[in-house]
């Protein structure tokens, strides 16, 4: 049975009790009572008897000294080992968050532990923390394993267990992940690594090579373990658990609890302790989100427009698959922004490279997936986009935690095409917090703030701001010599040099074009094939760069696989495989993302071809079936 106690205003501790022997009386016992057993447990009594008992006068100074001393605060106050306090101290951790305060002491006591907590609440260190306090430095083996769903994610964890354990004498944390060599992954092991932090991928790999031991591993963490599953790796997370120890301690965090975390909770924890996040939103109370209404072919000039007038650091754009991406980022550097994409087919070296300039100011706007941004945490994110509106509330809170971290303030704006209103009203019914709807920014708004900036150019450079190059009086004397031998009249003189600095791009921008007249906004999908037609040839289409949710209808139940499924959709629609996005098999159906323009002619195409014995049906889903969870487990393409 459960007994549940609201622990503070926002943490909630529900502690599973193992059926004992004992009447209903003894087994109901406070979570207090609980907790304070754990903490109690967690700091071992030291007893001496060899040593003959303490005189008299060192016990009256040790009762003396015992009123004066202040109880222990903060992290001290938790029971972790004295090594890593002065650490926590240095980088200025005061005060441990809800779900540290909570987590850590169960850590200790040797508790499994099921987190419930959404990304930023700092359950790295509650996880990471218990664990460096048990860590032994001298046995050079592997006594810990922290799997993460992606490689940004790892990376992550690892440096931040590496900086919180720098105290630590000779411990070691090897990184395992997709898409770095094996070499220096090999010889990190080979040293006798305590750590290791790892994808499910690159994982089964060194354990299918023989190259990692999990002989020894005391601590298992999954850490965003929904995000885990839902990528596939269901099959590599339980085969893991096969292999480790059978008096292993483990704690799962994930930011949502579906049915399939459950499962795997009630198959391999043992009686865990519940540690959720309680908010009234699930949406960072410091990000102001908005969203605004435009159609498929002016998201392009609607972002340009945008990241010209908001006022931002850093941004993050979101799209759903990898070949938005490149469309977006392209779009974005013919309008004249410094855009970089990042997706899982950047080699590690170019995606570390990438992340590292965002952070020191060379990139102001990245253009990213969830999985390929999943984990990222950047402190100059000010602003995301979702120009790819998410089809599920949990995705939507997970991007918009990219800003607003840390008490900073954040912006988020969503684009919504006429389709996807109902999706954005589900949204914000989940989150419990409104999105205000924003207009496009109109012509004359843009124009004046690209006059302002350019004339705060001007101002900087009168007042010595800007630097570098010749000095002042260089240019005056030009000038001077100029006016003194044409005559020139100075405005114009000066109107003449704004126009050489400005170059070749306008200044100014121009009103967004009209839509098409109603008759000819189909022209471009081409004729409509004649009756009795058949199939042909699949027919040619230019592909935009939006998503939507389509279902087909097939599933688990005709055993149907996703390699099918991107098989008969590339062959009948003549689309590349790189425009299919994320497949979600259930168990009579399935939804996947294709265009949002799909053709007609396409569509009915698509109805008839067969898969797995059966025609598809396309067609577009409902809200309701894309809000609905999968009905069993995640299934789709997996990545490492």
């Amino acid at each position: 049975m459960t007994n549940a106690a609201v622990l503070s205003d926002d943490v909630e501790l529900v502690d599973v009790i193992t059926p004992s022997s004992s009447d209903d009386t003894e087994a109901t016992e406070t979570v207090d009572e609980v907790v304070e057993a754990d903490q109690e447990s967690a700091t071992p009594e030291t007893t001496d008897e060899s040593a003959p008992e303490a005189d008299d006068e060192a016990d009256d100074e040790a009762t003396e000294e015992t009123p004066d001393e202040a109880p222990a605060s903060g992290f001290a106050a938790l029971g972790l080992a004295e090594r890593l306090l002065p650490t926590l101290a240095e980088a200025g951790f005061d005060t441990p968050t809800p779900i540290q305060s909570e987590t850590i002491p169960l850590l200790l006591s040797g508790r499994d532990v099921l987190g419930l907590a959404q990304t930023g609440t700092g359950k790295t260190a509650a996880f990471a923390l218990p664990m460096l306090s048990a860590i032994d430095p001298a046995q050079k083996s592997v006594q810990a394993l922290v799997l993460t769903p992606t490689r940004e994610l790892a990376i992550q964890v690892a440096e931040a267990i590496e900086r919180l354990g720098s105290a630590v004498p000779g411990l070691g944390v090897v990184q395992l992940y997709g898409g770095a060599p094996y070499g220096p992954q090999l010889h990190g092991l080979r040293r006798g690594g305590q750590i290791v932090v790892g994808t499910p991928g690159r994982i089964a790999d060194h354990l299918e090579k023989g190259t990692l031991d999990l002989t020894n591993v005391a601590h298992f963490v999954l850490d965003e373990a929904d995000e885990m599953l839902q990528m596939g790796f269901l099959e590599e997370v339980e085969n893991i658990f096969d292999l480790l120890p059978a008096d292993r301690q483990v704690a799962l965090f994930s930011a949502t609890m579906p049915g399939a975390i459950r499962e795997v909770s009630r198959r391999h924890l043992n009686a865990p302790a519940e540690v959720s996040i309680k908010s009234k939103t699930q949406t960072g109370v410091n990000t102001r989100q908005r969203y605004v209404v435009v159609p498929e072919r002016l998201k392009a000039d609607a972002l340009s427009r945008i990241l010209q007038v908001e006022d931002f650091d850093a941004c993050l754009v979101f799209v759903r698959t990898r070949q938005n991406t490149t469309d977006v980022t392209d779009a974005l550097n013919r309008r004249g922004f410094a855009a970089v994409a990042i997706s899982g087919d950047l080699s590690q070296p170019q995606r570390e490279k990438t992340i590292g300039d965002l952070r020191a100011g060379k990139i102001d706007v990245l253009v990213a997936t969830d999985v390929a941004a999943r984990g990222l945490d950047v402190d100059r994110i000010s602003l995301v986009v979702n120009h790819d509106l998410p089809t599920d509330p949990e995705s939507y809170v997970h991007r918009i935690g990219r800003t607003g971290r840390a008490g900073r303030s954040g912006e988020a704006i969503s684009f919504v095409t006429r389709g996807q209103i109902r999706t954005m009203r589900m949204i914000e019914g989940v989150t419990k917090q409104k999105a205000e709807e924003m207009s496009v920014p109109g012509t004359d708004e843009v124009n004046d703030v690209r006059k302002r900036r350019f004339a705060d150019r001007i101002t900087g450079t009168l007042d010595g701001t800007v630097t570098g190059g010749d000095p002042m009086d260089v240019f005056r004397g030009i000038v001077g010599d100029y006016v003194a031998e044409h005559g020139a009249d100075p405005l114009e003189l000066a109107a003449a040099l704004a126009k050489m600095v400005q170059g070749d791009k306008p200044l100014l921008v121009e009103d967004l074009p009209a839509p098409p007249p109603r008759g000819e906004r189909n022209d471009k999908r081409g004729p409509k094939p004649e009756r009795g037609q058949g199939r042909g040839k699949a027919p040619s289409w230019s592909v935009g760069s939006g998503t939507d949710t389509y279902r087909i209808d097939v599933g688990h139940n005709q055993r149907v696989r996703p390699g099918a499924i991107v098989g008969a959709i590339a062959n009948e629609a003549g689309l590349d495989s790189a425009h299919i996005g994320h497949i979600d098999i259930r168990t009579d159906h399935t939804l996947v993302e294709l265009p949002a323009d799909v053709p007609g002619p396409v569509v009915k195409r698509l109805q008839r071809a067969r898969v797995a014995g059966r025609p598809m049906g396309l067609r577009r889903a409902s809200g309701d079936e894309v809000a609905s969870g999968p009905s069993r487990g995640p299934r789709g393409p997996k990545r490492r």
